[in-house]
């Protein structure tokens, strides 16, 4: 184990590379990644009921360390409250895209499964109102509104906080890690 916060929240716009860095970050530390994707989302792509995604997410913080990955605002207040540090990924939007393509259309075309049985289409991805590119477009602006003003709120001032700007930042940044 390390002397780092071993309490950790990866945020971020869709496609960013939240998973990807909380699950690196977590081998680093030792401590089990909580990808919070999975506790939120039932077969069919049908989100769980408000109180059993509380209780799982609360299930899953009970160890003394993890690093999640997720941006619910359902559940920052059990994730935030008792994380120790949060890494914002906070990279230009053409980053973001060309990162959510990739990962998405390579899911698509291996016919990835994620969650309880739940794949992406194309026909999910490009042509429905729930498109994730849609969602990238539409949530990025108000993170990037949203999270100074809660950052600096008296709830999470304990927070030590890492705005990476860019993957070759977030990259460094991981280095430095014992």
């Amino acid at each position: 184990m390390t002397d780092w916060p071993c309490r950790i929240a990866v945020i971020g716009a869709t496609g960013s590379g939240k998973t990807c860095l909380a699950k690196a970050l977590a081998l680093r530390l030792g401590v089990p990644h909580v990808e919070l994707d999975a506790l939120y989302w039932a077969a069919g792509w049908q989100p769980v009921q408000p109180e059993v995604f509380r209780a799982r997410v609360a299930k899953a913080l009970t160890g003394a360390g993890w690093v999640t990955d997720g941006n619910y605002r359902r559940v920052r207040d059990l994730v935030w409250g008792q994380a120790t540090a949060l890494v914002w990924l906070d990279y230009p939007l053409p980053v973001v895209l060309w990162r959510l393509a990739r990962r998405t259309f390579g899911r698509v075309l291996a016919g990835t499964e994620l969650y309880n049985g739940n794949r992406e289409s194309l026909r999910m991805t490009l042509l429905s109102r729930d498109s994730i590119f849609l969602w990238a477009l539409r949530s990025r602006p108000s993170q990037r509104r949203e999270y100074p003003a809660l950052l600096a709120s008296p709830e999470y001032t304990h927070l030590s906080v890492f705005h990476l700007r860019s993957p070759h930042e977030a990259d460094r940044w991981l280095s430095t890690l014992k």
